[in-house]
């Protein structure tokens, strides 16, 4: 037994000295230690977006975060970190980064659960509002009004109401349509989705006044449509023909029973999609940009439904339904929806909870007799914007305590003073105001207190903020060294090209027309007229007859390698052979022929530039490896090896 015991203690005891420990320093960069854990942190991180699989390897790796940690020293050395753009663009995300971890989870985790039940729902409602100030406390009047406008609703029918009481100034009765979660104030929206359909809510309150709501009917959201679409561009390049022309001619194709995919790849415009056959990734109502591309998406019922031509602000398109689903499932949209609870009014309950429980986590001492003291030198000249604090006023008093930091009677002041405005011309109850600005008040403090000290609090705050800070510092540090540089010296543009003018060629082209027909019959007639010096003009006026488009002209310059291209197209002037390519037959009346050969620093400036940035970088970082010291400590970097390995 004292064998076992001593052989598992020795096995842990090994275990132990393999892991890397919170201190390990895994490198040092003029004596500044970079820690172990945060390499580990970061290989992680990046390992399944890095598609070089050298990358992977430790020992590539680790060199690419040395030279993102030289690069990081070098920005301090040039004092890039006192930048006052810089200072401010990161003060900025800290900000935005703060609010990710400043809530209470479990309240949060409850307000997501509710958001997905509401966004996944319709309601189709109408409500009538009587206006009333948000700091009006004497309400009874207006909600005992609403009770009677309530129960006229429920007996005479809510249309019958709101014709004779809609006035657009302080009464609104509106007939709302559809709508979902996140769409109304989330006060407005509890009472929706809280009351049963046909019904008619109680009064109730948001910042606007007093409402109530009929609820006619409450549906399922649609889901989720995957569709593949042929577009034309409102700027095609095809000079030969209009956009509209152009959709109409390619849907008469289809109706004569050519396929959607291959006119697709043929004939859209819209590249990442084209090659695919026009497939698009699933999208959900509201989420593309395009309302109408939407709505048509989701009108086709049955797979395989194909819809006519019609316009977006991004051109002509036809689409197919190639499938439909229901709703998300609740963790594919749990991330996106924390962001949307987070951003909402919902965000001030997360707010109490969490002071809350901060409350009871710090040491915090309230002194609420002095709230006493401001409901005596409040004075009605705070409703004209004109108050200020009285001679004498005792500034220095200890209004709050958290950890032992004071927050004083001339700091709830301040916040007075900076509220009086939005009181102007208000009735407003000393007491009453007082009490709610402290709760306002009260709330922020321990919440500045936190935010202050999450850095050094939560770890993964910490990690983010940092990664952010030597990251943004990075990118100034590479505008300024590569980017502009490589930019601005034109002289050693031109070298840098002049040099390496082999790797900027143009593969062969051809200004060509490709006449695109489902019939070899009739593309066989096409080329004869072709050979005989026919118009491709007059050629479309003989072949498309009887209402039919048999045949279908793309004008443009074509490189090799043109998915619009046949396979194994012959690069010469005339008259092509027929292809058969993307389930059509082709033939190509080339106009000229441009073989290939060196572009020019014009025609090649963007891959050009690129390069020399490229070329600048590197030979920056071998200098910036001579100007600071790197040491590597082994023995942590085996560790690291092993770990990361084992995970």
């Amino acid at each position: 037994m004292k064998l076992l015991v001593t052989t598992v203690l020795l096995c842990f005891t090994l275990f132990l000295q393999g892991q890397v420990k919170d201190k390990d320093v895994l490198f040092t960069v003029d004596g500044a230690p970079i820690m172990a854990s945060e390499f580990i942190r970061v290989y992680n991180k990046n390992l399944d977006l890095v598609k070089d699989e050298s990358q992977k390897d430790i020992d590539a790796y680790l060199e690419l975060f040395v030279n993102y940690q030289l690069k990081v020293k070098e920005a301090r050395r040039l004092g890039l970190d006192k930048d006052a753009k810089y200072l401010r663009e990161f003060n900025n995300y800290k900000k935005q980064l703060t609010k990710n971890f400043m809530s209470d989870s479990k309240v949060t985790d409850a307000l997501v659960e509710e958001a997905y039940q509401r966004t996944t729902n319709d309601i189709k409602a109408s409500h009538i509002l009587i206006r009333l100030d948000e700091t009006e406390t004497d309400t009874l009047a207006i909600y005992n009004q609403l009770l009677k406008l309530r129960e006229r609703v429920i007996k005479e029918g809510y249309e019958t109401v709101q014709k004779e009481i809609h006035n657009g100034k302080t009464i609104f009765a509106e007939d709302l349509g559809y709508f979902t979660g996140f769409k109304m104030v989330y006060s407005f929206e509890t009472a929706a989705f809280n009351t049963a359909v046909g019904e008619v809510s109680m009064p109730f309150r948001t910042r606007f006044g007093y409402h109530i709501i009929k609820v006619f009917e409450k549906r399922k959201s649609l889901g989720e449509v995957t569709v593949a679409h042929i577009m034309v561009s409102n700027k095609q390049k095809d000079t030969t023909v209009s956009s509209e022309a152009r959709i109409h001619q390619i849907y008469k194709k289809i109706l004569q029973g050519e396929k959607f995919e291959s006119l697709a790849k043929q004939f859209s415009e819209d590249k990442s999609s084209s090659k695919k056959g026009g497939v698009l990734s699933p999208f959900t109502g509201g989420q593309l940009s395009s309302k109408e591309f939407e709505d048509v998406s989701f009108s086709l019922e049955n797979k395989e439904d194909i819809s006519k031509p019609f316009k977006s602000d991004y051109g002509w398109h036809i689409v197919k339904l190639l499938n439909k689903k229901g709703i998300q499932p609740f963790e594919e949209v749990k991330a996106e929806l924390q962001n949307k609870v987070k951003r909402d009014t919902r965000s001030n309950l997360i707010n109490s909870a969490l002071v809350k429980k901060l409350a009871s986590k710090y040491n915090v001492e309230e002194h609420k007799e002095a709230l006493s003291y401001f409901e005596s030198i409040m004075t009605k000249e705070y409703f004209k914007q004109a108050w200020k604090a009285p001679e004498g006023f005792k500034a220095d008093d200890v209004l709050i305590e958290i950890e032992g930091t004071e927050i004083l009677n001339k700091d709830f002041l301040a916040h007075l003073m900076s509220n009086q405005r939005k009181y102007r011309g208000r009735k407003f109850a000393s007491n009453a105001l007082i009490s709610k600005e402290y709760i306002s008040f009260y709330e922020t403090s321990v919440l500045k207190y936190h935010e202050a000290n999450l850095e050094f609090e939560n770890e993964d705050f910490a990690f983010v903020l940092k990664e952010y800070r030597d990251g943004l510092l990075l990118f100034e540090l590479m505008e300024k060294e590569v980017w502009n540089a490589a930019v601005k010296d034109t002289v050693g543009l031109k070298k840098f090209y002049k040099n390496n003018t082999s790797n900027y060629v143009w593969k062969d082209r051809v200004n060509a027309v490709i006449i695109s027909s489902a019939s070899k019959n009739d593309i066989e007639k096409v080329k004869k007229e072709l050979e005989k010096g026919t118009s491709v003009e007059n050629i479309m006026t003989t072949i498309n007859i009887g209402g039919k488009l048999n045949v279908l002209p793309t004008a443009d310059v074509f490189e090799a390698g043109n998915q619009t291209l046949p396979e194994h197209f012959e690069f010469k002037e005339g008259v092509s052979q027929i292809y058969n390519h993307n389930d059509a037959f082709h033939v190509v009346n080339v106009n000229s022929v441009m073989l290939a050969g060196n572009k020019t620093l014009e025609e090649a400036r963007g891959k050009v530039v690129s390069d020399y940035q490229n070329y600048i970088e590197k030979n920056w970082v071998e200098t910036l490896n001579k100007r600071f010291d790197v040491e590597v400590n082994k023995s942590v970097l085996k560790r690291v090896r092993k770990q990361i390995k084992k995970n």
